[in-house]
């Protein structure tokens, strides 16, 4: 479904991203893991255009296109394919819920207001929010607020959506949640690429692992053997430093 090839980024001349390969099929969940300054975020926004590649081919339902060449419409096009959940939410202050959801349909997508209202209440209620549609973001928790951005994504119908450590901003308790919806997407078959320092929850959920360190991707397979006891040592180590964190 996706593919890129050669992907490299670099900021006033430090590589973020050195020659990253990445394949993902239809229906994948990919959970992207590694130590903080590893790169994920930065593949994560190359591959939605948020920022543009140094250098790199992607390869889109059969369409392939250079990265750094790709016109403004050409971004657009591709943009209405996919979605993208931040960090922060990144939702406007003075819109309601409702609002939230449906304020790109209608206005870049020109979808006629009735229409999008009724995807953006199906969105909200698939994600646990449909009694919250009139509520502002100051009237919501963190854990409801990411949940109103993730039914935005949804209701664009994307065929992929990209997870940008969608818990790290959220209180411990609130997370669960959170996490709940994107299983929920999982098992509907989205197809979704989620860059996560929650390991139980790439464990239980994903079907295969990136894993990055200094810009590349050391290695990509399928979950099960990625927590298995053969993988390399850096991963092993990796791993029980997160096991550590989560003891204390």
């Amino acid at each position: 479904m996706l593919e890129i090839v050669g992907l490299r980024k670099s900021f006033d001349g430090a590589p973020i991203l050195r020659e990253v390969d990445l394949s993902i099929r239809q229906g994948d969940v990919l959970a992207v893991l590694g130590p903080s300054g590893g790169g994920k975020t930065t593949l994560l926004r190359c591959m939605n255009y948020l920022e543009r590649a140094d250098a790199g081919t992607m390869i889109f339902q059969g369409r392939k296109m250079d990265m750094p060449a790709m016109t403004r419409r050409e971004i657009a096009d591709y943009r209405r394919h996919t979605a993208f959940v931040f960090q922060n939410f990144n939702l406007f202050s003075n819109k309601t819920a409702l609002q939230n959801v449906t304020e790109g349909l209608i206005v870049a997508r020109k979808m006629a207001r009735s229409e999008a209202e009724k995807r953006g209440m199906e969105a909200l209620e698939r994600v646990g929010l449909a009694d919250r549609r009139d509520a502002y973001p100051s009237q919501l928790s963190g854990g409801q607020q990411q949940r109103v951005a993730i039914a935005r994504a949804v209701a664009g119908s994307p065929d992929v959506i990209f997870f940008d450590e969608p818990t790290s901003a959220l209180d411990p308790e609130l997370i669960g949640g959170v996490l709940d919806v994107i299983q929920a997407l999982a098992e509907d078959g989205m197809t979704m690429v989620v860059v996560t320092h929650e390991v139980n929850f790439a464990r239980r959920v994903s079907d295969r692992v990136l894993f990055m360190e200094n810009g590349a991707a050391l290695v990509c397979q399928d979950t099960a053997a990625f927590f298995g006891e053969q993988n390399l040592e850096r991963i092993q180590t990796f791993l029980r430093s997160l096991e550590r964190k989560d003891d204390k």
